[in-house]
């Protein structure tokens, strides 16, 4: 369970910089991540600052919703921690706004479990969800996992990892991004892994539960529901027409496939084109 902080914390009504053994209040050591967290309830949100700055994170703390937009706006955290329920500015509104300005990694927190509810909060942008009441073990591991997946260290030189073009599409797979032309599309962290799976078995039909255990893990807290949200997102991304989709297809009673297919215009074109 979480454990409650052996010396009272000085807690503003925006923000509070934990201090991590062996650094001033106020110093952030050179590779540190910092995390926000977001949470009304003051003895939750003084325990998770807490035990995050005791693992070594950098963190900073909003009690409501506006507050939490203008910290990360100006502080660009590497993770968001962030309950739904808040003062001001609800979570849901939060982690919209966060979403449009930054690809920030944002994990929920909500006592509201209710599938409507994570559909909504995923649909907005949240990468994972945790259901209050909750223990500290799993709580941190999500968050270093979200870390983990966020930070751009794979070998640009090994095979696997070289750059895929469909279409005029190029996956930057070591940097993790998507460019079409001369212009980047932006990717959430979890649109560009499941966009990077889909790629790397492609042709294959893979199911929504496969998808779920491979790109969110086996112990995501969300359903199959969550594949359909970010596949929307994606065509919309890259499709010429997301309701005729020619990259990621519906496979009919299983669940996507992708394929590198010419548009009808493109396939004329070439059909011209051939001597």
């Amino acid at each position: 369970m979480l454990r409650a902080p052996q010396r009272r914390l000085t807690v503003g009504a925006a923000s509070v910089t934990m201090r991590t053994q062996g650094q001033d209040r106020g110093e952030t050591v050179a590779g540190t991540k910092t995390v926000l967290v977001v949470e009304d309830e003051q003895i939750l949100r003084e325990t998770l600052a807490y035990n995050l700055g005791q693992e070594g994170y950098h963190v900073l703390s909003a009690a409501d919703g506006r507050s939490a937009i203008d910290i990360a706006r100006r502080e660009r955290p590497d993770l968001i921690v962030l309950d739904l329920m808040l003062p001001q500015v609800d979570g849901f509104e939060v982690c919209r706004i966060i979403r449009q300005e930054m690809p920030v990694p944002i994990l929920v927190l909500t006592a509201r479990d209710s599938e409507i509810d994570t559909v909504l909060g995923l649909e907005l942008g949240a990468d994972e969800y945790v259901t209050k009441p909750f223990a500290l073990r799993p709580l941190l591991a999500r968050v270093k996992a979200l870390l983990r997946r966020a930070e751009m260290t794979t070998d640009a030189h090994t095979p696997a990892e070289a750059d895929v073009v469909f279409a005029d599409f190029v996956l930057d797979r070591a940097g993790r991004r998507l460019r079409q032309g001369t212009r980047e599309i932006p990717l959430t962290m979890k649109e560009y892994d499941l966009l990077a799976f889909l790629i790397v078995h492609k042709g294959q039909a893979l199911s929504r539960d496969f998808l779920l255990e491979k790109v969110w893990g086996y112990d995501f807290v969300g359903n199959t529901r969550t594949v359909d949200v970010h596949i929307r997102w994606l065509r919309e991304k890259i499709e010429q027409d997301p309701g005729d989709p020619r990259h990621i297809v519906t496979v009919r009673g299983v669940g996507y496939r992708f394929e590198d297919r010419l548009p009808p215009d493109a396939r004329h074109h070439a059909n011209l084109s051939t001597p």
